[in-house]
């Protein structure tokens, strides 16, 4: 998938187009319209342009509508970590490492959820939950208003509830939190009360005008009751990035005077590379352009991992070199566009067969199928992977030998948690986990041939505190750190 859509972006070609965009004033408010149609043409777009100058545009269509939007399931584990990324900048792992911690902690419950539903005897429980809030500053006035208020149950179906219900926090007043302890507490608790709230009232307005035969549109949405977004004041990501701030009153035949005409020059864009948060939304809905019905709704309930173990899942292919992160987007090393050349088209990488398994699994659990016959097929389809995979004609590569820095005979082979020698005499060792951060193979392979490796940051102290350094080689062949100079101020 991160391949995929990376050679996509990649090799993505921009074309350039342009739109033409006309001003008014009316009523003393200012707003603009925009062409609907895109001209490729840049000779085409200027000859229009200059037609509609000094001309009057006839508004032909409007359109009001009152939205009400609907709050927010509760989170499970997936939705909170996209959550976490988009707003924290945190990883998969990061959150579900402190998620963990505030559970055992007893201030929220089991985090590795796969369910955004809660029962009718947890919802039992949430007046005394909102209780729990009012200790809060950034709650407390809040909660104590929808305790007063009937509460909204979009998110009580006892038949949706899987293994472990949605997150919430638990009667216990969470106290002694780190900074990230904290901000992830708050997200689940902002969660809860938004899922509780009324929907969010919106005014969408849209008009359409008309001036020598060619077509502008305007769009505004204004909030009418902040209803569920008044939690956390999320207004801005709900506004369409071509909507004007506000339209006057309009109605069709009334005739506007083009303040101004511009010509705009925009480019095609390639898809978005994938950022954690987009990257578990695809596993999670991953199997959609399955063509089979059955595998297709099978895969459906689950995607590509589950909520526990997506995160492991992302951290493997960092730390076996697969994919790394380049600010927040998501690219694949020169060594993952090898093995997705390899392996693209073959067995091992049909999302269908998880569709495949998950349907199996379906009939067995209601009877359809026996439980001997599905493991027969298991050991048919790994044989045949391993198969197709075995008679791959690969060019040898010339891999460059690691001297052990210790007994300095042999050479270090680097596994999936060490690096050690292949002397098995020789009692070299290098851990890849260092303080909570797991080396990639590069990085590995500087401190053997370099003495140092890269800045590793986000690393954790004994008493939790992150810290970057870099991890440099001793001459007996252990490790230690050095610590970057800090910039004077």
């Amino acid at each position: 998938m991160v391949c995929y859509r990376y050679l996509e972006h990649t090799n993505f070609v921009s074309v350039p187009y342009w739109q033409i965009q006309t001003e008014h004033e009316l009523e003393g408010i200012n707003f603009k319209m925009l062409s609907e149609a895109k001209y490729t043409d840049k000779a085409e777009a200027q000859e229009v342009q200059n037609r509609i100058r000094r001309r009057k545009m006839k508004i032909i269509e409007v359109e009001v509508k009152n939205v009400q939007e609907d709050p927010p399931l509760l989170y499970d584990l997936t939705t909170l970590q996209k959550d976490a990324n988009i707003k924290l900048n945190l990883t998969a792992s990061e959150t579900l490492e402190i998620a963990q911690s505030l559970y055992e902690k007893k201030f929220i419950t089991y985090p590795r959820t796969g369910s955004r539903y809660i029962g009718e005897d947890v919802w039992e429980e949430i007046p005394v939950l909102l209780e729990v809030l009012l200790a809060y500053p950034q709650f407390k006035e809040y909660a104590k208003a929808l305790k007063m208020s009937n509460l909204n149950k979009r998110s009580v179906n006892s038949l949706k509830v899987t293994d472990h219900h949605a997150l919430l926090i638990t009667d216990n007043t969470a106290s002694g939190l780190s900074a990230r302890e904290d901000v992830i507490y708050n997200l689940i608790a902002s969660r809860m009360l938004e899922s509780l709230s009324d929907p969010c009232e919106k005014e969408v307005v849209h008009i359409i005008g008309n001036v020598s035969e060619q077509k502008f549109t305007a769009h505004s949405t204004d909030i009418v009751k902040a209803g569920w977004r008044a939690v956390r004041g999320f207004f801005d990501s709900e506004i369409p990035e071509e909507s004007v701030e506000s339209i006057p009153y309009l109605e069709e035949g009334n005739k506007l005077e083009i303040e101004s005409v511009k010509l705009l020059e925009k480019k095609t864009k390639p898809k978005p590379l994938f950022t954690e948060a987009t990257l578990l939304s695809a596993m999670e809905h991953a199997g959609k352009e399955i063509e089979n019905e059955e595998e297709r709704n099978a895969i459906k309930e689950s995607g590509i991992g589950t909520p526990a173990t997506r995160a492991t899942i992302i951290e493997t292919l960092f730390a076996r070199d697969y994919m790394e992160r380049k600010k927040k987007s998501l690219i694949p090393t020169p060594k993952g566009l090898k093995v997705y050349g390899i392996v693209k088209d073959k067995r091992i990488a049909d999302v269908s067969m998880t569709g495949m398994w998950e349907n199996a699994l379906s009939k067995i659990e209601s009877g359809e199928m026996m439980a001997d016959t599905f493991n027969k097929s298991i050991v048919v389809h790994t044989t045949q992977i391993t198969g197709e995979l075995l008679s791959l004609d690969l060019p040898e590569e010339k891999v460059k030998i690691l001297d052990c820095p210790k007994c300095k005979q042999y050479s270090v082979r680097i596994f999936d948690k060490v690096a050690k020698c292949t002397d098995e005499k020789c009692d070299f060792l290098l851990f890849r986990n260092f303080c909570g951060k797991l080396l990639s193979e590069d990085d590995v392979k500087a401190i053997l041939s370099k003495g140092k490796s890269p800045l590793i940051k986000g690393m954790k102290s004994r008493a939790k505190k992150e810290f970057d350094a870099y991890i440099v080689l001793k001459e007996d062949g252990s490790t230690g750190f050095e610590f970057p100079v800090k910039k004077k101020k």
